[in-house]
């Protein structure tokens, strides 16, 4: 599902592209509220702010309902979501609550007591693992991983490994916003990506 195919409108760089369903009103009010921040946290780098968004019921409440049109559109349905620690959390549970299905947390190592799944990735400057409580994922569930940014893709390919080794199978990944020219959907490639908001770099 690519950005292009579901652009509704668009704000200082930052377009709605998965918000068609909302009809232009409500996807206005969402763009509206993700704040730009020049210049932070370095020289040149332009913050998307989604703080307000997530402060702002109805408006949260929109963005739930756009992930769930994704949701409902993938083929063969969708068992259970899972939200990377820890953004992925705030969009992931209240999703998993529309869609009706349970939620799984993918933590920090040492978050979560023995036995574990994990899973190792490389960060721009060292390490990070993550993992899933063993035994969580019924064999062949179908799994929707959710978090907040797309970037890089890192995380997001390591959670969907941890889905798989935990015996889950991967429906699609679903992001809040994606920032562009950063190589997080070609990372991701060969897998099904839903983004609501799509920042250009």
């Amino acid at each position: 599902m690519t950005p292009e195919h579901h652009h509704v409108a668009e704000t200082d760089g930052l377009r709605g592209v998965g918000l068609g369903g909302l009809g232009p009103e409500r996807a206005a009010r969402v763009l509206s509220l993700v704040r730009s921040i020049p210049d932070y946290p370095g020289p040149g780098i332009t913050f998307r702010d989604i703080t307000g968004l997530l402060a702002d019921g109805e408006a949260f409440g929109h963005v739930v309902e756009a992930l769930g049109h994704a949701a409902g559109a993938i083929d063969g349905g969708v068992d259970l979501v899972a939200g990377m620690e820890a953004r992925g959390f705030l969009v992931g549970a209240p999703l998993a609550t529309h869609l009706g299905v349970g939620f799984v947390p993918l933590r920090k190592a040492g978050k979560l007591p023995p036995p574990t799944d994990a899973v190792t990735y490389d960060l721009e400057y060292g390490q990070a693992t993550i993992e899933l409580r063993t035994g969580t994922l019924p064999a062949g569930a179908r799994v929707l991983v959710v978090d907040d940014v797309l970037a890089t893709g890192g995380t997001a390919a390591a959670g969907a490994e941890l889905v798989e080794r935990g015996g889950g199978v991967v429906a699609g990944l679903a992001f809040l916003m994606e920032l562009a020219g950063l190589g997080g959907r070609e990372r991701l490639a060969g897998r099904e990506v839903t983004t609501l908001l799509h920042v250009e770099s």
